[in-house]
């Protein structure tokens, strides 16, 4: 019993160190609790809304086909590609956390501008696909019971407004009417609309599903050419919140980078510094893995 009371009164004396860990690397995983809960909570709505609205739901292969300077469809292709980067910036945080306990300040540097880098060019890549997500590219129609349809091919592909009425996507006011869609699928008769729950109509069958409809042009948080609302409105929430977190973690990586250049942790004797943003930059990029599964390939 004598010895119960001596471990309490030195449990509250100070300098214990639990779970082996410092006071700051602490608050740092009490920090990513909670924003792993705010994270849960974004991706279960997500979820709850995707498998609601399954029949009408858009297919993520056919939203996400562009990839930076390439003409053609390459589905997934680009938002791999981010994802990937991501991932190695994890690995070159690693190596900087590592060559931290060496106390090898010149690898540091090395490892921790290339994560630098490495984020950079991601949110370079969101910023393009938000870019390209708001211009939209084949565009679509709402239907006056609000669902979206799109155009497509006699392989029942979707097929661009754009080229279907003639209009560069590019040019400046750029104005479609559903009378324009309309007069276009009545003059060439391989092309039809794909509904929302992706059967396809054409001929008569067709223009009696547009009629009060409007032609929608790019994706915000209003209309949504690719198809429901929620979906554009869930993407642009995630991906931003998510995006945010990468940016605040860029700018901490940049001030870390500065102080071990001018020698800070050095003269400390550690770089426990750099382990704790480590311990963001890992999260971001976990975070990012059931982002990318959620929304994009489930």
């Amino acid at each position: 019993m004598a010895d119960i009371t001596t471990n309490e009164n030195k449990a509250w004396t100070g300098g214990d160190i639990p779970f082996k860990a410092s006071y700051g690397k602490l608050m740092m995983w009490f920090f990513l609790v909670s924003d792993a809960l705010t994270f849960s909570g974004f991706l279960c709505a997500y979820g709850f809304m995707r498998f609601k609205y399954a029949h009408v739901w858009p297919v993520a292969d056919e939203v996400f086909t562009h990839f930076p300077f390439l003409k053609g469809e390459y589905p997934m292709l680009f938002v791999a590609l981010m994802t990937f980067i991501l991932i190695m910036s994890s690995v070159t945080m690693v190596l900087a956390v590592n060559e931290g306990h060496k106390n090898n300040k010149s690898k540091v540097i090395l490892w921790l501008g290339l994560t630098i880098v490495g984020g950079f060019i991601f949110l370079g890549s969101q910023a393009w696909e938000w870019g390209h997500f708001i211009h939209g590219d084949k565009g679509g129609i709402e239907l006056a019971n609000h669902d979206i349809v799109h155009v497509v091919d006699a392989d029942a592909h979707f097929y661009s407004i754009y080229d279907l009425v003639g209009v560069d996507s590019y040019a400046d006011d750029v104005n479609i009417t559903i009378d324009d869609v309309k007069g276009a699928l009545m003059a060439d008769s391989q092309y039809g609309i794909r509904l929302a729950d992706k059967s396809v109509v054409s001929g008569e069958a067709a223009m009696a599903y547009l009629n009060n409809a409007e032609v929608v042009l790019g994706a915000n948080l209003v209309r949504n050419e690719y198809g429901h609302q929620l979906f554009a409105n869930f993407f642009y929430f995630i991906t931003g919140f998510h995006g945010f977190h990468v940016f605040s973690g860029v700018v901490i990586l940049i001030v870390i980078f500065i102080n071990v250049i001018k020698g800070t942790y050095e003269r400390r004797g550690h770089y426990e510094m750099v382990e704790k943003v480590g311990l963001y930059w890992h999260f971001v990029d976990l975070v990012w893995v059931f982002v990318f599964t959620f929304f994009y390939l489930v």
